[in-house]
This record gives C-alpha cells, sequence and structure tokens, in this order.
C-alpha cells in the first residue's frame, strides 16, 4: 500500500517532551479536520494542495528516514490517521526507528507507536480510544477562553500526562494569551506546561531542501475557513 505523501524532510522535534531531538518527519496527504489556522494547509486546502502528490510504499519511506540516521521519526500530517498506518509502522520498526504519531485523535489509531502527541481540535473532537492511547497532549490557545475549555474537555484525562499549553502560531506575540497562559502554568502546575514551536523560530524545518513552503491559513476569514 503506498501512503500520500506531502513532504519528508530531516530536522528536529520542536515541541513537547521530546524537544530538542533529531528527527526525520513524514507528512502526509490528506486531513478531515479542516482547522481555520492550519500550518500545513497544503495538505489539504484548495487553495495549497500541489498539484502532484506521490505515493510511497512503507518500505521506502522507512528506508528514507533510516538513512537521515534521526532520533526519531514523526509521523504527522494533515490527519494520519485517516489512513492505515500498520505497515509503515511494522517498517519503521523494523528498522529500530522510535516512531512517534502527531495526531487529533479524530479516528482510532492503527500501528505500533513508541509516543503519541495528542492535539485535540474543535472540528473534529478525539474519539476515546484515542484520547486513551496518547503519551502527551497539545492543546492549541488560539482565544482567552481555549484552556478553560479544552481543560473541561479533557477532565478525566488529565492524569499525570504533560498537558502543553501553545499559543497558536498566528498569535504567538499576542500578550494576552501568552499571560494567559503562563498565569494558568503559575496556578495549576503539573501535568501543565507552556509551550511553543520552537523551530519555527530556527526556521530548522526550511533548511531542508525536501521541505514544502509554509501554508499557514493563520485563521484567515477570506480564504473561507
Amino acid at each position: 500500500m503506498g501512503y500520500p505523501i506531502y513532504e519528508t524532510f530531516y530536522s528536529w522535534q520542536g515541541e513537547g517532551v521530546h524537544l530538542g531531538k533529531s528527527a526525520f518527519f513524514i507528512r502526509l496527504f490528506g486531513c478531515p479536520v479542516h482547522c481555520p489556522w492550519c500550518d500545513s494547509a497544503g495538505t489539504w486546502h484548495r487553495d495549497y494542495v500541489p498539484e502532484r502528490v506521490d505515493k510511497l510504499e512503507a518500505e521506502t519511506l522507512a528506508k528514507l528516514a533510516a538513512a537521515a540516521e534521526p532520533e526519531l521519526v514523526v509521523v504527522t500530517g494533515g490527519e494520519p490517521v485517516m489512513h492505515d498506518l500498520e505497515s509503515l509502522t511494522a517498517e519503521l520498526g523494523k528498522l529500530g526507528l522510535l516512531r512517534h504519531l502527531e495526531t487529533s485523535g479524530c479516528r482510532e489509531i492503527s500501528g505500533e507507536w513508541d509516543w503519541v502527541t495528542l492535539s485535540p481540535k474543535r472540528e473534529a473532537v478525539p474519539v476515546q480510544s484515542s484520547l486513551e492511547n496518547a503519551d502527551e497532549f497539545k492543546l492549541i490557545i488560539d482565544n482567552d477562553g481555549a484552556i478553560d475549555e479544552w481543560v473541561a474537555f479533557l477532565s478525566d484525562q488529565i492524569d499525570g500526562r504533560p498537558v502543553w499549553l501553545h499559543p497558536e502560531w498566528s498569535q504567538h506575540s499576542n500578550t494576552d494569551i501568552l499571560n494567559r497562559i503562563t498565569s494558568f502554568v503559575k496556578k495549576s502546575g503539573s501535568p501543565f506546561r507552556a509551550g511553543t514551536q520552537a523551530h519555527k523560530f530556527y526556521q530548522a524545518d526550511t533548511l531542508d531542501p525536501n521541505s514544502a513552503n509554509p501554508s499557514p491559513l493563520g485563521g484567515n476569514p477570506k480564504l473561507g475557513y
């Protein structure tokens, strides 16, 4: 089975518990969620999708990842769980690669994973099994009430697993959002952690010529989403 590939590139993990580790990224094409501030709109948005999307076999993808000699392999999207990931994780595992998944959890997770980062989205909330399989949560804080909204949603899932509070990227200089995150973390403590997309400050991903051009929506209603 071939996987539709938007991009593959070598960089480092810019978010979460594994921040700073060298990582090979496999970004799959396709997403049913359609967030209005998506920063990878080329995986689904009509104004940004590439003219051609190649499909690669799991074995080929695993060999590409292994050639980079990363500390871990991150499978992301788009929304990767819309694909059957069994064969991909199997091939990555054969080569001894650590397999990390980044997902909204809107569908059940297939395949064997060493780490799962779940970032819930309003447009397609996570299914229960995906919530239970997450190793960490990443909450996107795009307005003043988003923290309370997502903490209430997670409720009984807040059990010691890290819960990252990330300013939505178009809001990363909004002091109101940043101060809201800071105040909440100082008041609540663990498992809540202040986070950001550190790789964007470095522009680390774009240093690999195989990475696609950024296509962030930034919540622009003129784009129709």
